[in-house]
């Protein structure tokens, strides 16, 4: 893999040079060096443990999938944001910050940070819809603990004054971490579905997030490519893919529950063809 690849794999998942230099074990210095052309010539271990590490990321997010879509701007939006709401800045933000936002603001808290949403499609609705539907009939048919909740529902991740998310759907199971506000503490399933520009956020920044603060499965739901990618953490730092015409077990349920994607498709591909 060249430098200018790897340059370009850099910007597109939206890793910063302390990002690479954990997951590579290269030296920060060194990385910097490389990606700011300091290095013209760098050594043939530091290229091989690069790519190593590119490579691992790229199968780890599913990039092969998303690499086709629109992220022009996905940085900047992060820095800058997009929001209709006039922001002073976008960084060293608290809870405090994220709860003085006026309602609806669309809006996610990530370690300080600030990062827009975009608006959800009706595909997008519907898929988060039908999947939680099914969540919801499973636990009143078979009853037990948990709760399965839709965005925009306030997930207070970390426990801390510098996270704040909001899954397109979750199930927790652990009904001490539900107030009247929000969930404070990571839930045991998070499902998202990618719309538009924000792959780079679900795929890299919040499986991250999802995946240090001990949620259990995690599922990206790819309408462009009809595609489920389901995380099962305790199991794999790898992703199992489904298609939209497979019947997807729901882990935390030992597969008792099935999302039938095949039948969901059915309702929403009059859309989905346009």
């Amino acid at each position: 893999m060249t430098i200018k690849e790897m340059t370009n794999l850099k910007k597109e998942m939206g890793l910063s040079y302390q990002d690479i230099a954990d997951m590579s074990g290269v030296p920060l210095g060194t990385v910097q060096k490389v990606f700011t052309g300091v290095t013209t010539s760098p050594r043939r271990s530091t290229i091989e443990a690069l790519t190593r590490m590119f490579e691992k990321e790229k199968k780890r997010t599913g990039y092969e999938y998303f690499r086709h879509m629109d992220f022009d701007a996905v940085e900047e939006s992060a820095a800058y944001g997009s929001s209709a709401v006039k922001i002073d800045s976008y960084e060293n933000k608290t809870l405090d910050d994220y709860l003085a936002l006026p309602e609806g603001t669309r809006i996610e808290l990530i370690d300080g940070t600030f990062y827009d949403m975009a608006a959800p499609t009706f595909v997008h609705q519907r898929i988060g819809l039908m999947i939680s539907y099914v969540f919801e009939s499973f636990i009143n048919e078979n009853g037990g603990p948990c709760i399965t909740s839709v965005a925009p529902t306030d997930v207070q991740l970390d426990c801390d004054d510098k996270t704040m998310v909001q899954p397109d759907v979750l199930v927790v199971c652990d009904r001490d971490k539900i107030i009247k506000a929000r969930v404070v503490g990571a839930p045991d399933l998070i499902v998202e579905v990618l719309s538009g520009g924000n792959w780079i956020h679900d795929t890299v920044r919040k499986l991250a997030k999802y995946r240090n603060a001990g949620v259990r499965e995690y599922w990206i739901v790819v309408p462009e490519d009809k595609k489920v990618l389901v995380y099962t953490f305790a199991e794999s730092p790898d992703a199992v893919t489904y298609s939209f015409d497979d019947k997807v077990p729901v882990g935390i349920w030992d597969g008792k529950c099935i999302v039938d994607f095949h039948d969901i498709y059915d309702k929403i591909s009059f859309l989905m063809d346009e």
